[in-house]
């Protein structure tokens, strides 16, 4: 893996123009490859200040929210376009191929091994970088199944998604202590039942 400091190709004194997008995607590199998200680093790669990277993220977990949130969006997005199902099964089957990618996802693993309050209110926290975004991405899906697939929730579009995300969220991040964590055969029960799909 290319370090963030050999990927700039920025000349030194050019006036920087990267863009938060630019950012996310320095961190997401460092992140995946089970680097510290170095946010001096990468300003000084895309020749930015640090103030300017916390303008736009607000602090480095914000910035690390971005980088998980991206994923998050990215998985859901992929696993959307490999499904065949329609219907219900197709939100369910794009569900479950998402929940076993972060279930088997090293770097996820790592950053809540490593900063494990902060990570879990980063990933979970109603009003941070990642769950917002993360409903959304399923509020899309169920929208966009039943545009195209005639489906019809049995719970108001909101609350499903938010559900099914804070679902997520207690068997893959949160209840080692109710031995769920990481179950995610069980998860695909609970989440089948929530959209009225016998397993």
């Amino acid at each position: 893996m290319v370090s963030i400091r050999q990927q700039s190709t920025r000349s030194p004194g050019r006036p920087a123009s990267a863009t938060k997008q630019e950012v996310v995607e320095l961190a997401r590199h460092a992140f995946l490859a089970g680097e510290r998200v170095d946010v001096q680093a990468i300003a000084a790669a895309l020749g930015l200040s640090r103030a300017s990277v916390y303008r736009w993220f607000g602090s480095r977990d914000g910035l690390l929210g971005a980088v998980m949130a991206s994923e998050f969006e990215g998985m859901l997005a992929l696993a959307d376009a490999r499904r065949t199902a329609t219907g219900a099964r197709r939100i369910l089957t794009v569900l479950d191929r998402t929940n076993h990618w972060l279930a088997a996802s090293e770097p996820l693993h790592r950053y809540l091994e490593n900063e494990r309050l902060i990570g879990l209110r980063v990933l979970t926290a109603s009003d941070g970088p990642v769950q917002p975004k993360a409903v959304a991405a399923v509020e899309a899906l169920i929208t966009r199944t039943e545009t195209e697939d005639g489906y019809h929730a049995i719970l108001d579009r909101p609350l499903l998604a938010y559900t099914l995300i804070r679902l997520l969220e207690a068997f893959l991040y949160n209840d080692q202590a109710a031995g769920i964590r990481g179950d995610v055969d069980r998860l695909r029960q609970v989440q089948a039942a929530l959209l009225g799909i016998p397993e």
